[in-house]
């Protein structure tokens, strides 16, 4: 009697770091064309069926695709890989230029921008022998066309589902990158903040994001916002992944003349990451206003930090009057300028070549374009009197000093502390169509925006069944100094959880009765 054997179940990628990927690469349990098939497989299931998540606009073209896992088991079966991600499918939010894909920002407007080029950072990748699978949706324009915007919503794709509960906000800009890689469409994904685009999309799926010092990764062939805020960001489901794409991408750029000196900080973040690594750290911390659910939790988190050798410091946030309307007038301003400056170098099929034009464009396919928000910001920044304006000037001198200076570096002396922590975000609200976002509790992305400093969310968990986030805030450079505390304080609870694609948060909503 011949006995059949059952046979094995393939390997899966849901929830696989980068160190499984490459190990089940190494020993031949995976090939990269496998890795390449397995995630259009989850993106045709859960993204463009079932839960329908909505995270990513285009994958790229079957032939570059296959021909980049082919190259990639080439050089693995030659002992040759280019390093840690060889062979790793990356996801690209889209307005990141990529050469073999259009660059939309989400907008109708940008649908022909096929420009034939990669973004630096996007071609730093490719040099490293990630394959590029393809381009996430986001927020139209970054969130920067209107102040009643829908986070996650974009003309070109959508409203992006957050994968733990469909009917809340995914956030944004950086919606699709946080939904795709919560989801595991991706091992990870590159988002761009100018002000809460990474953290707070990474905060409401569930994972780590970091929004890197400005300057570390080039801006050039992303379409912008704000020179002086702009930066891309990785995203991931642990802090050691995200430590391993941010140090792929960092690097100087000529074009970019923030970057100059980028170069200086190019190394392995992901090897001084160590559990250990809060064991005498001093830390500052605040409480900002919340509610009692999120606040008990960051309580808990304050004590998991403490038990693993951190020694806390409350401080105080500084008032810093002012802020808020100098950091608007500083986007608006660069907007209109910087906008113009990249449709510039657009092909001749993208039609509008300034913000004007855009305004003209959304106007005349407004059923498309404006079905639920309008175009008030536009047309605000649309006002402004350019980079030479005396007062755009002395807003963006005193937003980057009370931003920096007497903000994050004044609380980290006072605390006498390396690094500050405080709630990311509150927990993602109701997708709202007819009201746009519902935005409630507190949000640490202004001072690290502004000022240019680095910034790193890591989930704390659920609260009420919703992710959350704990930021870790530093001052400039300090970025592999939170992921190294970032990293330690994962590994000592461990705290994010699978999303479960639930329809949305089971309430029982009857009457108490005694």
């Amino acid at each position: 009697m011949v006995i059949q054997e059952t046979p094995r179940p393939l390997p899966t990628v849901e929830e696989q770091s980068i160190d499984a990927l490459r190990s089940a690469l190494a020993d031949g349990t995976m090939t990269s064309g496998y890795l390449v098939d397995a995630y259009l497989q989850r993106i045709d299931k859960i993204d463009r069926h079932g839960p329908t998540l909505r995270a990513v606009i285009v994958t790229a073209p079957a032939k570059d695709l296959r021909a980049d896992a082919r190259d990639s088991d080439d050089r693995r079966k030659a002992g040759k890989p280019l390093g840690p991600l060889d062979g790793i499918p990356v996801l690209i939010k889209d307005n990141i230029e990529t050469q073999n894909m259009p660059t939309t920002a989400g907008s109708l407007a940008l649908a022909n921008n096929d420009t034939g080029r990669d973004a630096p950072l996007v071609a730093r990748l490719r040099a490293q022998g990630a394959i590029i699978l393809g381009k996430t949706n986001l927020s139209e324009w970054a969130n920067i066309r209107s102040n009643h915007s829908m986070s996650g919503w974009s003309a070109m794709g959508g409203l992006v589902k957050n994968p733990y509960a469909l009917d809340r906000s995914a956030c944004g800009s950086s919606s699709g990158s946080g939904a795709a890689v919560a989801a595991s469409l991706a091992a990870v994904a590159v988002g761009t903040e100018t002000d809460g685009s990474v953290v707070c999309p990474a905060a409401m799926n569930g994972l780590v994001g970091l929004k890197p010092t400005l300057g570390l990764i080039s801006r050039t062939g992303v379409v912008p916002i704000s020179h002086s805020q702009d930066t891309p960001g990785p995203m991931a489901r642990s802090v050691k992944d995200a430590a391993i794409l941010f140090g792929a991408m960092v690097g100087s750029d000529p074009a970019d003349p923030a970057t100059q000196d980028a170069d200086k900080y190019r190394k392995d973040y992901a090897a001084g990451l160590s559990p250990d690594a809060l064991k005498g750290m001093r830390i500052g911390y605040w409480k900002p206003e919340m509610a009692a659910d999120l606040a008990a939790r960051f309580d808990k988190a304050l004590a998991e930090l403490g038990a693993a050798g951190a020694v806390l410091v409350e401080v105080k946030m500084p008032e810093l009057k002012g802020l808020g309307e100098a950091e608007g007038l500083v986007l608006y301003t660069e907007l209109k300028a910087d906008m113009a400056a990249y449709l510039a170098t657009t092909p001749a099929s993208v039609g509008p070549k300034t913000l004007a034009d855009l305004i003209a464009f959304n106007e005349a396919h407004k059923e498309a374009e404006m079905p639920f928000f309008g175009q008030e910001t536009f047309l605000k920044a649309d006002k402004t009197k350019g980079l030479d304006d005396p007062e755009y000037q002395a807003a963006r001198e005193k937003s980057a000093r009370m931003a920096g200076p007497e903000g994050i570096d004044a609380m980290l002396k006072a605390a006498d502390a390396q690094v500050l922590v405080t709630p990311t975000y509150g927990t993602p609200w109701l997708s709202d169509p007819a009201h746009g976002d519902q935005f409630q509790g507190p949000s640490a992305s202004e001072l690290p925006a502004v000022s240019g400093y680095p910034h790193l969310t890591v989930p704390m968990g659920l609260v009420n069944g919703l992710p959350a986030g704990l930021s870790f805030i530093g001052t400039a450079h300090a970025d592999g100094l939170l992921l190294k505390a970032g990293h330690a304080y994962e590994q000592a609870t461990h705290a994010r959880l699978v999303p479960q694609y639930l329809p949305t948060i089971p309430a029982d909503l009857g009457p108490r009765t005694p």
